[in-house]
């Protein structure tokens, strides 16, 4: 059971928030008043919506003693007391924290794991995978660096993707993709497993991280496509090094200014992901086992390609549709995901 304390609090603070804005803030407290009535008001309205129905429970009840009014209550009570535990679950649901990065656009890195070539032509796949379901989302899709081997497979790459709630629906991907399969350079017929990595970072927002010139070394050079040619004639690549933390981010555009642009979104972003996960790792000491913590060092799920099935092994969820799994259909294995999230949150919450 919910504490009503709770609740009350949660509704005062709505009340308060909404006469604050009728008053008139100013300009810089109006925002965040408004930013906050915003969260609060899907939760309010399941908390009005869970009050009706123990208004209407208890009304029911009282009208058994009432002759007249007997039957009628016989009849709504079993109607009104089945609703009362998906209703009891939408409000737990409602109270579960927010992160607050799940409205935000993403960036997608993915790279090559073990099994040379076929793992390169894997992460291809994948990328292509994820082009398909953001497509499907009517999410943007855009690619902004892009390094490919000889044999069209991929050794990185990093996208940008933008539409609502895309962090919230990807942040599950990051990990490590393990897949199985016969590779079109295998004259045997055997099976080869091989590996790609999954980046999936809240893009950052200027507020969040502010970097210091002083800590950047800024290099521009020569940039080149697949397999080394179409080399460029300007030095229009830029790779920026963020000094103190060692990460090192690189775009190759045409515009040199555009480059530089998106590597420092893309270092800002890696570096608010970092500044996520350290404080994730203080907030829970068991912060690697859990559904999108983002620890990027395990095997999350494999395609089987003989079989036709992918598995995916933090939630045991096995689905024999791999074909359509390969052309963007995600929606299935990533609600599943977001379920499982759920639950232990709501455990956490009712201990």
């Amino acid at each position: 059971m919910i504490p009503e304390e709770r609740l009350e609090q949660i509704t005062q603070r709505f009340q308060f928030l909404e006469a604050a804005m009728a008053d008139g803030a100013s300009g810089g407290d109006i925002a965040m008043l408004a930013k906050e009535y915003s969260d609060l008001r899907p939760v309010v309205e399941q908390i009005l919506a869970w009050r009706r129905l123990l208004t209407d429970v208890a009304e029911a009840e009282d009208m058994l003693s009432d002759p007249d009014m007997k039957e009628l209550a016989e009849e709504e009570l079993p109607e009104l007391r089945a609703k009362m535990p998906d209703a009891e679950h939408a409000l737990q649901l409602s109270l579960l924290p927010r992160d607050a990065a799940d409205v935000r656009p993403a960036m997608l890195e993915i790279r090559p794991g073990t099994g040379g070539d076929e793992a390169a032509l894997f992460a291809g796949d994948l990328v292509r995978m994820y082009q398909r379901y953001a497509e499907a989302r009517g999410w943007k899709f855009e690619i902004i660096e892009e390094q490919l081997t000889e044999l069209g497979g991929v050794k990185e790459v990093v996208a940008h993707i933008k539409g609502e709630n895309v962090f919230a629906r990807m942040k599950y991907e990051s990990g490590v993709h393990r897949v199985q399969r016969v590779p079109t350079t295998e004259s045997g017929g055997r099976i080869h497993t091989s590996a790609a990595t999954v980046a999936v970072l809240p893009e950052a927002e200027d507020v969040d991280i502010q970097v210091d010139a002083n800590d950047l070394r800024i290099d521009t050079m020569r940039s080149s496509g697949a397999g080394g040619q179409h080399v460029n004639t300007t030095d229009s690549a830029v790779r920026i090094t963020h000094i103190p933390s060692g990460i090192v981010v690189t775009s190759s555009e045409k515009s040199q200014h555009r480059n530089r642009e998106i590597a420092m979104q893309v270092l800002k972003t890696r570096l608010y992901d970092a500044e996520r996960q350290r404080i994730d790792g203080e907030r829970s000491a068991d912060r690697a086992s859990q559904v999108g913590s983002g620890d990027r060092s395990e095997r999350i799920r494999t395609y089987n390609f003989p079989q036709g099935r992918m598995t995916d092994h933090r939630i045991n969820l096995t689905l024999y549709k791999l074909d359509q799994v390969m052309q963007g259909d995600l929606d299935e294995v990533i609600d599943a995901l977001t379920a499982d999230d759920q639950a232990r949150k709501l455990a956490e919450m009712g201990q």
